[in-house]
């Protein structure tokens, strides 16, 4: 079975070194929020109409994000230092971690609240969203 690793921005390289030690087939996982650019396409759109579709600033953001996230993803695959596959997605983030965590033996995630202390503030919305939901087993690590 899969070890699914979220690469999130700020804490990818903790879930990276905290997954190698449990699985043999793994699967990097980025997400991208789709919330940005769809705003800048909208307000594009109300702006300007949909006359100029190839000025619409909501296109690039969408090619900065799916830049970025290969950048990060080929990052967390050279770290990880085993074979692996990975997958960039674009969505609502918590959603898209467990629609990816479906069939694995293993999710791991990192804190991305305020990691001063235990307890619920240690995780973000979306993080917390993911380790209620999720369809397999958590590891929750600590970034370090």
């Amino acid at each position: 079975m899969t070890v699914v690793v979220w690469i999130a921005d700020d804490t990818w390289q903790s879930s990276v070194d905290a997954a190698r030690s449990h699985g043999t087939e793994f699967l990097l996982l980025h997400v991208s929020d789709h919330d940005v650019p769809g705003a800048a396409h909208g307000a594009f759109a109300g702006l300007f109409g949909r006359s100029h579709p190839s000025r619409d600033p909501g296109t690039q953001l969408d090619h900065l994000a799916a830049s970025h996230a290969a950048r990060l993803l080929e990052a967390a695959a050279e770290r990880l230092g085993l074979p692996c596959t990975t997958s960039a997605r674009v969505g609502r983030v918590e959603h898209e971690v467990v629609a990816a965590a479906q069939d694995a033996s293993l999710l791991v995630v990192c804190r991305d609240g305020d990691v001063s202390h235990a307890g619920p503030r240690s995780l973000g919305p979306a993080t917390r969203f993911v380790v209620d939901h999720a369809p397999c087993p958590v590891l929750l690590v600590w970034p370090s």
